[in-house]
């Protein structure tokens, strides 16, 4: 019961010993000081710095897209909050120019919703998919807030609520012109929005990608999948969900807590992790300076997590994982019948990975046999081989296999634009 407490406690007691590794680090590695001088010091820094990161506390991460190179200009970014909601925040990466022919190209681009997962990590882990995007695409992006940083008086916040968030993100941009892209875990709740949408009458974006998401979890099911349908849903309740301490705005909301998802994530590959860290000590001990510095980012940006609300992630455990409700057709939110056969507007692109630990082969394609409507023109299967969950969404097989045929789908599914673009060099 006081897990989270105790965790709070554990990190307050630690902490003194973190910042002391970080700073003999810096003493024995910098060249202005006589301690970097002395026998055995350059392992005496390395430790150290292995030490402090391994101790630190990391805090979410920054997108930090400042500017992209489109057509051999660069084109300065800047990140704008265009809505603000209790749970999340809706984000642009707006681009500016003074070039005339940039201009009228931008304005003229398709526009994209990538709805980052809620699931562990900072939408900030899909900087590389956002960065690749923004080149080609007007590009919004769900923003999720640190549960334990709303404070209790919000309310809860439940898998219906996440449905109800991305129409309203879709209604606030503007169906009629948007691309959305589900990344893992909102592949069920945008299926479940668009759904919604269609079977109101309303209009539905363009077209949705759906990319390595759990739609049918009784296909090909993974370790995360094993777990789900092992325990029962009181077991997750009673050992997941904790309170968040007073020392955090939401004190006392229910949550599943980002150190204990960490925990998880490790868990599933610890021999990996522990061979990137003495890796790690390895590259510090010569000087490598390039692969040091590509750890740092990479754990700065898979160490950095956030809670959960509670009400959300057992929904999810059930909805999705246990009891599958989406394939099986028997999925309500908020009373209304969740129809993925109401959708015909609305192209559909899937995309899995090959080597996927995660969702496993056959899940996200699921959503074809359940869209019924969609024409057979307007649906595309991707299967990336020999890539796993995350090189489907980033790094360099994303941007160089993945990303191209994801582009072509979304173009070839925008219509033609008879607008004139306007002079005030934004995109």
């Amino acid at each position: 019961m006081f897990l989270y407490q105790f965790h709070e406690l554990g990190r307050a007691m630690t902490a003194p010993l973190t910042y002391w590794a970080e700073a003999n680090a810096r003493v024995f590695s910098d060249s202005s000081s006589w301690f970097s001088s002395l026998p055995g010091s350059d392992r005496l820094a390395a430790a150290n710095e292995l030490f402090y990161r391994i101790g630190k506390d990391y805090e979410k991460p920054e997108f930090a897209i400042h500017q992209v190179t489109k057509d051999g200009h660069d084109v300065p970014v800047v990140e704008k909050v265009i809505v603000d909601k209790p749970f999340c925040r809706l984000l642009r990466f707006k681009r500016y120019t003074d070039d005339a022919e940039n201009i009228l190209g931008m304005k003229d681009q398709p526009t994209v919703l990538v709805v980052a997962p809620l699931s562990g990590h900072h939408a900030t882990l899909l900087r590389d998919t956002v960065r690749t995007l923004l080149p080609d695409h007007k590009v919004y992006i769900t923003d999720w807030v640190d549960a334990r940083m709303v404070p209790k008086e919000a309310g809860a916040f439940t898998l219906d609520d996440y449905v109800a968030y991305v129409q309203e993100f879709i209604r606030t941009i503007g169906a009629e012109k948007l691309h959305v892209i589900g990344v893992c875990q909102p592949v069920v709740p945008v299926l479940a929005a668009i759904s919604l949408m269609a079977a109101r009458g309303e209009t539905t974006p363009l077209s949705m990608v759906l990319m390595g998401g759990p739609v049918d979890g009784r296909s090909s099911p993974t370790a995360v999948n094993n777990l789900a349908t092992e325990k029962p849903l009181w077991w997750f309740e009673n050992n997941l969900i904790h309170q968040v301490p007073s020392n955090y705005p939401g004190k006392g909301r229910k949550v599943y807590p980002g150190f204990l998802q960490h925990m998880g994530f490790v868990a599933m590959n610890p021999e990996r992790h522990f061979m990137s860290h003495w890796d790690f000590y390895q590259n510090l001990l010569r000087g490598d300076g390039e692969d040091t510095q590509a750890h740092r980012r990479f754990y700065d940006e898979y160490n950095a997590v956030l809670d959960m609300p509670a009400e959300y992630y057992l929904d999810t455990i059930r909805i999705v994982f246990q009891e599958f409700l989406l394939p099986r057709g028997k999925w309500e939110v908020d009373g209304e019948r969740v129809d993925p056969s109401a959708i015909s507007r609305t192209a559909l692109m899937t995309i899995e990975g090959e080597l996927d630990d995660i969702s496993g082969q056959g899940q996200t394609h699921a959503s074809h046999a359940l869209c019924t409507a969609i024409p057979d023109g307007k649906r595309a299967r991707v299967t990336m081989q020999g890539v796993g969950h995350y090189g489907i969404f980033s790094g360099r097989r994303w941007r160089t296999q993945v990303y191209p045929q994801l582009r072509d789908f979304i173009a070839a599914h925008t219509p033609a634009s008879n607008g004139k673009a306007g002079a005030n060099g934004k995109g």
